[in-house]
């Protein structure tokens, strides 16, 4: 017999499919939108310019794959009439300052930059007005409008360099990635004023996740970008450690003895290593450690921007001027 006390039972009323919800859309043919693409490519002479970081396939159907620097300098002495990047917005507004001439298309404009984010034209000009005489020098990874009131932009491949070649006395001000400029003052031994900003991909991969897979590939050697948050531990660790730009993880892979390697960055540099060094294995040092800006661009909708010439990326002229050069400085030294 029931007692009085036990609680009905709920029901749940039946449910109505909401229609809005379901995924009628039918996927997309990889094979047909690399046809379309290829064809698309030939027709309006376009390039496909990919970031390290994306997706696989994007980086399979690119004619040229690289990090910031590498890209600037395909940007800057291609023949085709029209730029796609597959990258972030900066990326594709460096192209446009190169490249006045022709249209640059970035697939999605949703497409950002954290690090990008942290920093704003009148943040340098508040910045250099406190500190008279200083030389304002800012990672690419940066607004054309930053870019215009800088006197260097560095990669993470040549911000060491670039610093180097700066007279002595006058005073750095480095923006806005402070774990890259903590790497280029351990190198150089100049001190600089610091802007205090980060990539969250970058800063979110603790020393515990490159102490987790060094547990689990002992044999393993450490390949750390130096925009990675865990990099100072790391190194307090291992102090004979280097740190590598993305093309640099590329140079120290073809070279080292070692088999397998932990790769500390982005996900998407595992797929660039597995094809440049196609005979050793590369562990990413975190699933987690993924840029979704990145990844938004796809193929279908670099096959969209191809088949519309939109999204453009334009800069108008008076920051496309400016920004020229402190970029052109960049190219000059490395």
């Amino acid at each position: 017999m029931k007692s009085l006390n036990e609680p009905t039972p709920v029901v749940p009323r039946p449910q109505v499919p909401h229609r809005d919800l379901l995924q009628l859309q039918v996927l997309p043919d990889e094979a047909a939108l690399r046809a379309d693409i290829e064809r698309l490519r030939r027709e309006k002479n376009a390039v496909i310019l990919a970031h390290n970081y994306q997706r696989p396939e994007v980086q399979q159907i690119a004619d040229f794959v690289g990090d910031s620097l590498g890209l600037s300098r395909q940007a800057a002495k291609t023949d085709a009439q029209v730029i796609v990047f597959a990258g972030v917005h900066f990326m594709a507004e460096t192209a446009a300052i190169l490249n006045p001439e022709k249209t640059v298309l970035l697939p999605d404009l949703r497409a950002g930059c954290s690090l990008a984010d942290t920093l704003t034209a009148q943040g340098i000009r508040d910045w250099k007005a406190q500190n008279p005489g200083g030389l304002v020098v800012t990672y690419v990874n940066t607004t054309a409008d930053v870019k215009a009131v800088s006197d260097y932009c560095v990669t993470s491949g040549n911000a060491v360099q670039v610093v180097q070649s700066l007279p002595e006395g006058v005073p750095v001000l480095f923006a806005p990635d402070r774990y890259l400029a903590a790497h280029v003052i351990r190198e150089t031994g100049r001190q600089m004023d610091v802007w205090d900003g980060a990539c969250h991909v970058h800063e979110a991969i603790r020393p515990e996740d490159v102490q987790g897979q060094q547990a689990a590939y002992p044999d393993a050697e450490l390949l750390i970008h130096p925009e990675c948050g865990c990099s100072s531990k790391i190194l307090g660790a291992i102090p004979e450690l280097q740190l590598y730009s993305t093309e640099g993880m590329i140079g120290r892979a073809k070279t080292s003895p070692a088999q397998e390697f932990i790769v500390v960055t982005e996900t998407g540099m595992v797929t660039r290593l597995e094809k440049d060094v196609p005979d050793k294995t590369f562990i990413p040092v975190s699933r987690t450690a993924c840029c979704e800006y990145m990844k938004m661009i796809t193929l279908e909708n670099i096959r969209d921007s191809l088949v519309n010439l939109q999204p453009r990326v334009t800069v108008p002229e008076e920051i496309r001027v400016r920004a020229l050069k402190p970029i052109e400085r960049m190219l000059a030294i490395g």
